[in-house]
């Protein structure tokens, strides 16, 4: 379904025809009053997701007001303070985000479990902390609807928070990603209480082991999605993982437990199984890969970064699966035979990457690409040995390419970047990083009409007027990153402020350019070493761009002033501000203050001792992190130079 970008209505009041211009009491009211539920809900999905454009939906009449309340299911709030309020109004929420809240206690669970009870779906507490097992107890006994929990980052909670979870019986996807402190008696309580487990994430628990995981596979046999990265588990668990029925996305990534002989006993294998994960298992050769495909054959994403040897051996075993789909090979060694093996014998390739692959050649790369001519997803970031051969078979051969990444080619001479304009039109993920690119390559890749992602930054030889094709031709972009491209200016930003006005992120570190203030969907700027930018380009910053969440303002001239404007843009969460020397301790300690949903601050630790410890203690308490860096002034260094020392550095 089409998004509707503009609605404009033209209402006038219907007015009671007598024309009695004593009677103060004649009957007005707006045609909107005479839509019905129905309508003004179909209009209201059609919206963008833009918050903004709910709320103005929601001030043109006291009908809409009422109506947009009724229909919202999804609340992200900025503040978890104002939440007691907020939930008055939108009594039939589903779907609760607390991610812009960093801090959110017993209480504030509480008062979402009274307000929302049966409603509640999901919640999201992945960037909160300062709640406990309490809190969670209220979510689990009062929405016994709940299906969907984030606990992803609370570090703090224990076995017995975990136990409260477990209260929740019909959870069915639960996230405790670095839950480090829970262990086998958590995880177990959990496996008893949530039968109905699709999905759960236990990636750096390390403190649950084979008894835990064990436990999960025998209570919760509707499992779909299991994470078990960097968990000390053995060939103990495995069998019961893949004897899970349902099973179809697996990741045991960084398993220091698991070697060739524990895959080596694997028999019956896992039938269902789509998905594949074993990356940095460092102790399991192409011997006991072989061992798991040879048991898991419906296999269609296969991920083994950082470790193997890509040899005839290890192509050789992902020959047994003949559903395989995307292959990612990041960091690993590469030979050409290998490349060749999986060029022949994987078919029905749409995705492969080679990023940081050492061994990737013309000769491999080619040859597989000719094969493979359903690709829709490369990645060969820093493979420094490829040349315009590799992209000439590469856009002649893979033209439905959707997504490109090929970071740091330094041998790939500009003529080629013509050939991915002129031969991949649909692609919408393009990084080109640290490359030979000119104003005549963005010329044609300008032909993309439909790129959301360029990734331009240390691109030295790019300029405003490359720059510009891309702002009148590739108007959906909503990522840019021009890190260190010292030949843009305020011409070429301006360009792409007025012809993408969907830009959600932005990089122009080191271009010494004006804030894109046009773009006002931009969620992340960094403006590092901008010597230009002052207070001048906050405030239309802070007043166009209300969905900034990062902000990096390091080296720039923005004093006291400016950083204050930045304060009304209620849903900043990031700041880094390193070297202003405008700034004085009182300016930033009043616009520390005055940002109340900061989550994360970085600071030069000369500010340590000059603003009072009991500002950091408030700032903390609401759920702020300081970061304090002791990095002295840095001159400007020509980018030429730095990337030569870069790569001196390297050799």
């Amino acid at each position: 379904m089409k998004k509707a970008k503009h609605f404009q209505f033209q209402v006038q009041p219907l007015i009671n025809s007598n024309n009695n211009n004593n009677n103060n009491n004649s009957l007005s009211f707006s045609y909107f009053d005479l839509l019905s539920e129905e309508i003004v809900f179909t209009i209201l999905d059609l919206l963008t997701p833009n918050p903004l454009d709910k709320k103005s939906f929601s001030l043109v009449c006291k009908n809409f007001y009422f109506l947009e309340s009724k229909h919202r299911r999804i609340l992200k709030p900025l503040r978890s303070e104002y939440l007691p309020k907020v939930l008055t109004r939108y009594s039939h929420v589903t779907h609760m985000d607390l991610t812009l809240c960093p801090r959110v206690t017993d209480a504030t669970l509480t008062n979402i479990a009274s307000a929302c009870n049966s409603n509640l779906v999901s919640i999201d507490l992945s960037m909160s902390k300062f709640f406990t097992g309490v809190g969670l107890l209220n979510l689990a006994v009062k929405c016994d609807n709940l299906v969907e929990l984030d606990l992803t980052n609370a570090t703090e909670l224990k076995d017995s928070a975990a136990a409260m979870v477990a209260e929740a019986r019909n959870l069915e996807r639960l996230w405790m990603r670095r839950c480090k402190m829970v262990t086998d008696m958590g995880v177990g309580c959990i496996a008893v209480g949530c039968r109905k487990l699709k999905l759960l994430s236990l990636k750096w628990c390390v403190g649950v082991g084979d008894l835990g995981v064990g436990l999960i596979a025998v209570k919760c046999k509707d499992i779909r999605s299991l994470d078990l990265s960097y968990l000390p588990i053995s060939d103990k668990c495995l069998p019961s993982i893949l004897n899970l029925q349902y099973l179809e996305d697996l990741a045991l990534v960084g398993c220091y437990g698991i070697d060739d002989n524990s895959l080596a006993v694997l028999k019956n294998g896992c039938k269902s199984l789509k998905k594949l994960d074993m990356s940095s298992c460092e102790k399991v050769t192409h011997i006991g890969l072989s061992s798991v495909f040879s048991c898991t054959k419906c296999l269609e994403q296969v991920t083994l970064a950082n470790g193997y040897s890509v040899n005839l051996d290890l192509a050789d075993s992902l020959n047994k699966l003949s559903k395989l789909q995307s292959i990612k090979l990041d960091g690993c060694l590469v030979t050409c035979a290998g490349l060749g093996a999986i060029g022949d014998w994987c078919v029905s390739l749409k995705e492969l990457s080679l990023s940081k692959c050492k061994g990737v050649t013309d000769e491999g790369l080619t040859y597989l690409v000719t094969k493979q001519r359903d690709l829709r997803i490369l990645d060969i970031t820093c493979c420094d040995k490829i040349t315009d051969v590799s992209i000439s078979h590469i856009t002649s051969s893979c033209t439905d390419l959707s997504s490109l990444k090929m970071e740091s080619c330094p041998l790939v001479p500009r003529e080629a970047f013509i050939l991915i304009g002129q031969r991949c039109h649909s692609l919408e993920e393009l990084d080109l990083t640290d490359n030979e690119i000119d104003d005549e390559g963005l010329k044609s890749i300008s032909k993309c009409s439909k790129l959301s992602s360029l990734k331009l930054g240390l691109c030295l030889n790019i300029t405003d007027e490359g720059l510009a094709h891309i702002g009148t031709s590739c108007v959906g972009l909503k990522e840019l990153d021009l890190y260190r491209c010292t030949g843009i200016t305020d011409s070429g930003i301006l360009a792409i402020a007025g012809g993408c006005p969907g830009l959600e992120m932005i990089s122009i570190a080191y271009c010494l350019a004006a804030i894109a203030a046009g773009c006002r969907q931009l969620t992340k700027l960094d403006i590092k070493k901008c010597y230009k930018i002052d207070d001048a380009g906050m405030i239309p910053l802070a007043h166009f761009s209300q969905n900034l969440k990062q902000i990096n303002l390091s080296y720039s001239s923005v004093t006291d002033v400016g950083l204050l404007c930045l304060a009304s843009i209620s849903c900043l969460q990031s700041l880094t501000i390193l070297h202003l020397k405008g700034l004085t301790p009182s300016g930033l300690a009043a616009a520390l203050l005055a940002c109340g949903g900061l989550t994360k601050v970085k600071l030069h630790a000369s500010f340590k001792s000059s603003l009072p410890q009991a500002i950091f203690e408030h700032l903390e308490a609401r759920g702020c992190l300081f970061q304090w860096r002791e990095k002295v002034f840095q001159a400007e260094l020509d980018p030429k130079c730095w990337k030569l020392r870069l790569k001196d550095m390297m050799q």
